[in-house]
């Protein structure tokens, strides 16, 4: 088996990023097992770094998942996700002094959504809505709040000033990923007095760890078994879960992304 350092792709989403890489690649070194990152400004570079096998495993959004998944042909490896990727969901948010109680209710209505790349916060929820009958660009109005186009959503620019839009009285609604909304309302940045939840999404996954089709099993198979052995109790890797959002790395799965797969097939987001 080859002894050359494993190279991992990540998006800079944020300068925490590189800090957070850092801890990762340190440990990784400890257990013997050496780890090279490539970072990349938005996940369609990484994407075709994955491709081109400048990496060769990628930390990838969901859509950047798919995109991978689709340009292989669905042969590329699934790797391990954060137990915080795991069962999220989009949660449809207006006025209270809206008399909007349902989602039929925002037809003629004008929605605030995230990044156009984001899939918890536009394509998912877009595809939601077309479940329950209301047609994108015709039953209602879409309000784009373009932050971080590239990162997928990882930017929570795009939601949060939605959400501000809505209570402004901007938009007739906004949707924002369940742990935002959970964290806002908790922090005082969105008033529970004035809005409410009317309705969310069924359950999503979120990020994943995904290796090229021609990386070796052997070499994922050992990679994934040393990420696991980080623990929320080591003082280093708690401060690196803390900032990634993550307790415990767990078993990835691709069953949680069958919303964004029918919400691109909808859309026809991604053109391969």
């Amino acid at each position: 088996m080859s002894k050359d350092p494993i190279k991992v792709g990540a998006v800079i989403y944020d300068p925490r990023v590189t800090v957070i890489w850092g801890i990762i690649s340190d440990f990784f070194k400890e257990e013997g097992l050496e780890i090279e990152c490539v970072y990349y400004k938005d996940y369609e570079g990484q994407v075709d770094g994955l491709m081109s096998r400048e990496i060769d495993i990628a930390w990838n959004s969901p859509l950047a998942w798919l995109d991978t998944y689709l340009r292989t042909d669905g042969k590329c490896l699934m790797g391990s996700m954060r137990d915080t990727d795991r069962d999220r969901k989009t949660v449809f948010v207006v006025r209270k002094d809206s008399g909007i109680a349902e989602l039929d209710g925002l037809r003629g209505k004008t929605i605030g959504f995230g990044a156009v790349d984001s899939p918890q916060a536009r394509l998912i929820p877009i595809n939601h809505l077309h479940r329950h009958g209301l047609e994108y660009g015709a039953d209602y109005t879409e309000q784009r709040f373009d932050i971080g186009v590239g990162l997928h959503g990882d930017h929570v620019g795009g939601e949060l000033d939605a959400m501000k839009a809505l209570t402004a009285g901007t938009v007739d609604a906004a949707v924002a990923l369940d742990l935002n909304w959970e964290a806002w309302k908790k922090d005082g940045t969105v008033d529970e007095n004035q809005l409410v939840c009317i309705d969310t999404t069924p359950l999503f996954d979120h990020c994943i760890f995904t290796a090229h089709p021609d990386f070796s099993s052997e070499r994922f198979a050992e990679w994934q078994n040393v990420l696991h052995r980080m623990d929320y109790g080591n003082e280093a890797h708690r401060k690196m879960m803390d900032m990634e959002g993550l307790k415990e790395w767990v078993e990835g799965r691709i069953s949680g992304f069958s919303q964004l797969r029918e919400a691109n097939g909808y859309l026809k987001f991604l053109n391969t």
